[in-house]
């Protein structure tokens, strides 16, 4: 009875533990965005979902500008240890497979492209877009060139093209791009994919196989395709990603903080500030990050707020404006020119300040020509009233205060007088008009 109850029990281990059965499918992810750690990881987390669920073969439609480096070389590193075959579709029509993009196509077991669509300019740029200088740029680029024809060597695609789009920054249509076999097919959509895929030979792993779908066909003929969608956690960090979102989550950050130091206890601009400021550094751990960059950033900003507290015509604020707006140019520093923060943003955010500098530089200027005056001085013009008969001199009640006054005129107690002198210590009044 025991042995037969431990049967049970093992029975039920081993098939709590075994991958989720289905009906055979392909499973399909859409990625529409610039390569990133967020991106990297979504694709892995795919291919092993795909994989334990008994997925024929897995999907990736690819439609992106380029990403970083490391984010890819995890990508290419995880479609060619693959366990099923991984075909990348580059799709819809419209869409490019540009700089990053090139790597991650000739990856897949299987590349294919959509009618007008494009797939080239894989050649390494600093982070403003610009060309890379002196040594560094050789050594970047014969890095890429060898990572693109590793990858096509691997694949069994034109390697004199791979070496090309790395370092001419050639690109070209779906056309020459199965003339040239830098890919396999050409498809309308993802059933036409994988009509022309079928009976296709692949190597995944160290095993050749010849893909066949039919399992996967409807009675109607059509194939079923499952998407997998974006956990929470790949979105939340594919927005953070982006360095227009990470710039703004920053500056929001910071001035949420400065109106709660500046003005204790209220709170929200603190809690704000602080959660904005957390979500920033998040950003920056999935970001190429320019420490340098991000202390002029901050040099800035104090100089800036140096100038509120000890105005100095100016000098502070220009040279904080300065600092803060190559702080912003050199904060991210990645080899494409789509991890960069746009140039339109932060001479928007540069212009803002400015202008808040000027209203603030105004205000203390007027302030200073208007400034008040204080003690005896500060009371001429104050209207008070008369506590004692001025008859000529009397007592008058004037800014929460009993003053000896004197006045040419006698003045009956009760009413008003204002204060147009002084005379050790005796203020010299005259009746108020009515």
């Amino acid at each position: 009875m025991t042995a037969l109850v431990g049967a049970f029990l093992v029975c039920g281990k081993s098939y709590a533990l075994a991958p989720e059965r289905k009906d055979a499918h392909v499973t399909l992810i859409v990625i529409d965005a610039t390569i990133n750690p967020a991106i990297a990881d979504f694709i892995r987390e795919s291919i092993n979902k795909s994989f334990q669920e008994g997925a024929l073969a897995l999907i990736i439609q690819l439609d992106t500008p380029g990403g970083l480096l490391n984010s890819t070389k995890t990508i290419v590193k995880e479609i060619l240890g693959a366990p099923l075959p991984v075909i990348v579709y580059v799709a819809p029509s419209g869409a490019s497979a540009g700089s990053a993009g090139v790597f991650i196509t000739m990856a897949g077991h299987i590349a294919a492209m959509a009618p007008g669509t494009t797939i080239g300019a894989a050649h390494p740029v600093a982070g403003g877009g610009q060309d890379i200088k002196g040594d560094m740029r050789e050594k970047i680029e014969n890095f890429t060139a060898s990572f693109s024809e590793a990858i096509a060597q691997r694949r069994g695609r034109n390697v004199e093209w791979a070496e090309k789009a790395v370092r001419e920054s050639v690109a070209i249509t779906e056309v020459e791009a199965l003339q040239k076999k830098v890919i396999d097919l050409v498809a309308v959509d993802v059933q036409d994919l994988l009509r022309k895929a079928e009976d296709r030979k692949v190597e995944v792993g160290t095993t050749k196989t010849t893909l066949n779908f039919k399992a996967a066909q409807t009675p109607e003929g059509a194939f079923r395709v499952t998407t997998l969608d974006m956990r929470l956690k790949h979105k939340v960090l594919n927005i953070l990603a982006d360095p227009n979102i990470a710039y703004l989550l920053m500056m929001a950050g910071l001035l949420g903080l400065y109106l709660e130091f500046s003005h204790p206890g209220l709170l929200f601009p603190g809690l704000a500030g602080g959660i904005c400021l957390l979500l920033a550094l998040t950003a920056f751990q999935v970001l190429p990050i320019n420490y340098t960059g991000l202390l002029l950033i901050l040099l800035g900003i104090g100089l800036l707020v140096a100038e509120l507290f000890l105005p100095s015509f100016g000098i502070l604020g220009v040279g904080g404006i300065v600092s803060f707006v190559l702080g912003s140019l050199f904060l991210f520093d990645a080899p494409d020119s789509e991890l960069v923060v746009d140039r339109g943003m932060i001479t928007t955010v540069a212009l803002c300040i400015s202008a808040f500098m000027l209203f603030v530089a105004t205000l203390a200027v007027r302030a200073w020509r208007q400034r008040p005056v204080s003690g005896l001085e500060g009371l001429i013009g104050e209207v008070g009233v008369v506590r004692e008969r001025l008859a000529p001199r009397g007592k008058v009640w004037v800014h929460g205060e009993y003053w000896n006054a004197e006045s040419d005129e006698e003045i009956e107690e009760g009413q008003k007088v204002r204060v147009v002198g002084m005379d050790r210590m005796v203020l010299r009044v005259r009746r108020t008009a009515r």
